[in-house]
């Protein structure tokens, strides 16, 4: 079979890298890929909200399935778009994809269907928001209300910072129209655990879970970012955690956008905070995380097209999802000056190191192809994942793994899974 990848990130290079596994494919296309997925797809040189144009490819070269990376065409209703056309493609719909589109919709869902999450307002005046920040505890968290690219999160400390992140948000507009409505919650704490899992909107199947690291800095201090790296799985999502999400969280969800009219279908990533009462929801997303799936995807045994292709058919049900019995971390080598100002088109060197390297993993996020020479094309540039036996080793491997490639202005934090020794000392 032809498959078409939408996408140009670490995630989209890891879907390929796994649809590449797949005895069924025989051709890969990805729009519009990155130097990294075209060693293994060819490229087209679409972008991934043209969607006329994507669905012209699809018809043309007679996809057999297409496979949505990115959050902002399944907003904007890609999936929909190749269904009409009679494509058959995996991600949910656009009524579907609001449980990302829009945080104000995602947590109006949780609390209708009593799915635990931090307390809340929504906000569509500005004047409003700073009114309700004047009798706030601190800290708190304001949330731009669309996509913002992994970005539009602000824990604000005082009184003062939420004013100013208020200011940042919706008059301002750093994040466009993203922040024409905010999300104003109270600040939990505890540990973040994020889990994927297929959903055919009936069924729900978890993947292993992972714990990405969003802040540009090491102990987790800068801004945030799309993510610094990630390990899996987490230690902390005990048996008695997993029971308690899945009976009161996955499933609920699922059967919550089933009951809207909303059927959700693809890769529900739920974003979890165990706090000291208990695990809420933090966040939803409505496809692979990044750099999470750098991590999730190499782990899994199954063949990642059976999967996607149960999910269409209504027949998850029938699936049984197997993950290695290992660990996996990932590092993402940034641009220095990323999530802010950076340069791009700075010569990379050092993949064949990775060649014949047995869980060693390199996934092309910002690159591309200049003359014969691959180069720097975005903040968050690569991303290092490696195997281990558990997490200590995999994450020994995949430090080690980070000194095999070399570029100008090359910027990593230096303790993704720290928390992983805490665990191991206690």
């Amino acid at each position: 079979m032809k498959v078409l990848i939408v996408g140009s990130g670490g995630r989209e290079h890891a879907i390929a890298w796994k649809v590449s596994k797949s005895p069924k494919v025989e051709k890969i296309y990805c729009a519009p890929g990155n130097a990294g997925i075209g060693q293994i797809a060819e490229c087209v040189d679409i972008g991934a909200m043209e969607l006329d144009r994507l669905v012209a490819f699809a018809k043309e070269k007679e996809i057999d399935l297409t496979v949505i990376g990115m959050d902002d065409p399944l907003v904007a209703g890609i999936v929909d778009v190749f269904e009409k056309e009679g494509l058959r493609v995996f991600g949910p719909r656009k009524n579907a994809a609001i449980i990302e589109g829009s945080k104000a919709f995602s947590k109006e869902l949780m609390k209708k269907y009593g799915i635990p999450t931090a307390q809340y307002e929504t906000f569509t005046n500005a004047n409003d928001a700073m009114a309700y920040l004047e009798t706030s505890d601190y800290p708190i968290v304001l949330k731009a209300d669309g996509l913002a690219l992994g970005k539009g999160v602000l824990i604000c400390h005082t009184k003062k910072e939420a004013k100013e992140g208020v200011k940042t948000l919706m008059l301002d507009k750093q994040f466009g129209s993203a922040g024409d409505t905010i999300v104003i919650e109270e600040f939990m704490t505890g540990r973040e655990v994020s889990v994927l899992a297929f959903s055919d909107g009936k069924t729900v199947k978890c993947m292993t879970s992972a714990q990405d690291h969003k802040r540009a800095k090491d102990g987790d201090q800068g801004l945030n970012t799309g993510g610094m790296g990630t390990f899996s799985p987490s230690p902390f999502y005990t048996k008695e955690v997993e029971q308690f999400c899945n009976a009161h969280i996955y499933q609920p969800t699922i059967d919550a956008m089933a009951k809207e009219g909303r059927p959700f279908v693809g890769v529900l990533f739920t974003g979890l905070m165990l706090t000291e009462h208990g695990v809420k929801v933090l966040e939803y997303n409505a496809r692979f995380g990044d750099p999470e799936a750098q991590v999730v995807i190499p782990r899994m045994k199954n063949d990642i097209i059976d999967v996607f292709e149960a999910c269409i058919d209504g027949t998850l049900d029938q699936v049984e999802l197997e993950f290695e019995d290992n660990a996996a971390v990932c590092v993402v080598l940034a641009s220095k000056g990323y999530p802010e100002r950076y340069e791009k088109g700075i010569a990379m060197s050092g993949f064949e190191n990775f060649d014949g390297q047995d869980g060693y993993y390199c996934f092309h996020a910002g690159t591309k192809v200049e003359g014969d020479q691959i180069v720097t094309n975005g903040g968050r540039v690569v991303g290092i994942t490696a195997k281990g036996r558990d997490l200590k080793e995999a994450r020994a491997n995949a430090y080690k793994a980070t000194e095999w490639i070399s570029f100008d202005n090359k910027y990593m934090r230096n303790d993704i899974g720290k928390a992983i020794d805490e665990v191991e000392r206690r």
